[in-house]
């Protein structure tokens, strides 16, 4: 519950301290005092938007903060702690706004988002204003206050995600489709290229190991012819050859007389040397018995050759990168077929999450159902308190055209009323007196709060337009929800603030130049005043007085019955 509101230098206050206590509390003042003061101001700590007009003039900066007692809120608790705002039973959260329009929230101390503000605001406050039954027009309205008092938020915001997840998987499967439609003429042409690839068979170094025995078939003859000329140099030509000269240079050396001695290494290099050409001729022997002119081969490697160049003129590279072309269309391939994949797994994954989706919204569905009943009962019979006795309410569901899925789920929700005997039930937005909608809406926000475990709720001027009796019924019902919490409501009527257990009354000072709002808790003699002069107005007579102060004892002794 809210325990107090500090405000400093915003619109007409200098600096204000407001305490409130659990139970009905009504705020009232003169006109143009600025009633909305409290509500304006708690707004601003719950990370509405900063108005730099309202910063009080002649100041830079305002300041608001409002404290709550949150021991016994585990959502709070929980919200809080999961993002380490650590508090124990209290939990502060404050505001300032500058004129040049800078803005900075701040939780138990520690700086945070406006979005921070908002998200634990609402969960500690829930604002009913005078505008309330605008919004009772939107389908959308129906569902989260019948979801709100099913007690089953919670069920229809994981409805909600599913269906977006639901959504958002189908988006994508869409886009993998068309991209797949594209693709599938790419995957034939790569499949045809790596089968082109594969059927040639090409090996590591192979291009040059062809060129190499290419030119050797295409000079074979050439190469046999030399080669036996070289034979017969070195040895196979009769009298005159390598090898006989050679013998007979070294027999000469051997048989020299007194050989010197600058010549005794001579007859070692001639035995070398004949050694090496014998070992020549012997080696060009065997190279001439296998080495035949082959033209099939030569036509072979030429055909082989060919087809590499080929591809690697098609694929404009070098013939030796042919192989890594394969690889890099291999894994293009594979890139594609990826999606081929992916497209199946999210079709699977597609099925799941809307059997997900329609279990969770089925369940949603039943609870629906099964709470409408209740719901409309309640607000029937706060209508009844507020003096539309004939008047049915009801609740309808109405399941979606050929059962398709929708964020809110299986089902509208749209709440109709018949407000006489005889007539038929019809939309809120065909209601055509302004005063019945406004009560309607009463009586929907009432049952609304009254399920609610939001701890405190604040009512805005919510009882406009009603008086007499029905604006006493406004006040009982008020007492009758702050026994369950803390209820602050901004009236102008005095039957609804005779039932408040704390009255505040904001009002204007004017000191000579300057003017300031403030706020006070009245006591019971001011409290009668109060109620008098918003029965009277600006003259208040001892007649007034007289039925303010009977107003506030009947509306004490009165028995509650709401309870």
């Amino acid at each position: 519950m809210l325990i107090s509101l500090h405000i400093k230098n915003y619109t007409l206050v200098e600096n204000l301290e407001i305490e409130f206590s659990r139970g009905f509390t009504a705020i009232s003042g003169e006109t143009g005092a600025g009633k909305s003061l409290v509500l304006e101001a708690l707004s601003m700590a719950l990370g509405s938007r900063a108005d730099t007009e309202a910063i009080r003039f002649g100041e830079n900066i305002s300041e608001v903060s409002a404290q709550f007692e949150v021991s016994e809120i585990p959502l709070a608790l929980k919200w809080l702690s999961e993002r380490d705002f650590e508090a124990d039973t209290t939990c502060i959260l404050r505001r300032l706004f500058k004129a040049e329009g800078r803005s900075r929230g701040y939780i138990n101390g520690d700086p945070c988002t406006m979005q921070q503000l908002q998200d634990i605001g609402s969960i500690l406050v829930d604002i009913h204003n005078q505008h309330e039954h605008q919004s009772l027009l939107h389908r959308s309205t129906h569902k989260r206050l019948l979801d709100e008092y099913a007690e089953a938020s919670t069920l229809a915001r994981e409805v909600r995600q599913e269906y977006m997840a639901l959504e958002a998987a189908q988006r994508k499967l869409r886009s993998l489709e068309t991209k797949a439609d594209v693709d599938s003429s790419q995957v034939e042409l790569l499949q045809y290229q790596i089968n082109e690839l594969e059927m040639l068979k090409l090996e590591n170094n192979e291009i040059g190991k062809l060129e190499a025995e290419q030119r050797r078939l295409a000079n074979a003859e050439q190469i046999i012819k030399d080669c036996r000329q070289i034979l017969m140099l070195c040895s196979h030509n009769e009298g005159c050859n390598i090898r006989d000269n050679l013998n007979q240079a070294l027999s000469i050396s051997m048989s020299l007389p007194e050989k010197p001695s600058e010549l005794a290494h001579v007859e070692e290099m001639l035995r070398s040397s004949l050694i090496q050409v014998e070992e020549a001729a012997r080696e060009i022997e065997i190279s001439v018995d296998h080495f035949s002119v082959d033209p099939e081969r030569l036509s072979e490697v030429d055909q082989r050759l060919a087809s590499i160049f080929q591809l690697s003129r098609k694929h404009k590279v070098r013939p030796d990168e042919l192989l890594g072309v394969n690889e890099s269309l291999k894994q293009e391939l594979a890139s594609l077929n990826l999606n081929q994949r992916k497209i199946l797994d999210l079709k699977d994954r597609i099925t799941e999450q809307r059997e997900n989706f329609h279990k969770s919204a089925s369940k949603l569905s039943e609870i629906r159902s099964n709470a409408l009943d209740g719901m409309a009962e309640e607000i029937n019979e706060k209508l009844r308190h507020l003096s539309m006795k004939e008047a049915r309410f009801s609740i309808i569901l109405k399941p979606v055209k050929d059962l398709a899925a929708k964020p809110s789920g299986l089902e509208e929700v749209e709440f109709v009323i018949s407000t006489a005997k005889g007539q038929p039930y019809r939309s809120l937005n065909k209601i055509a007196s302004g005063g019945e909608l406004s009560r309607i809406s009463l009586a929907i926000q009432a049952v609304a709060a009254q399920n609610s475990h939001i701890p405190t709720l604040i009512f805005d001027e919510v009882d406009v337009g009603i008086g007499g009796a029905t604006a006493d019924t406004i006040g009982i019902l008020l007492k009758t929800l702050g026994e369950k919490g803390q209820i602050l409501s901004i009236t102008h009527q005095a039957q609804v603030a005779a039932h408040a257990d704390a009255h505040y009354r904001v009002r204007k000072i004017v000191d000579g130049n300057d003017t300031t709002s403030t706020i006070e808790e009245l006591d019971q003699k001011q409290c009668v005043e109060e109620l008098a002069r918003m029965l009277g107005g600006a003259t208040i007579t001892e007649t007034t007085l007289r039925h303010a102060s009977e107003m506030s004892q009947l509306a004490r002794s009165r028995k509650n019955s709401f309870r």
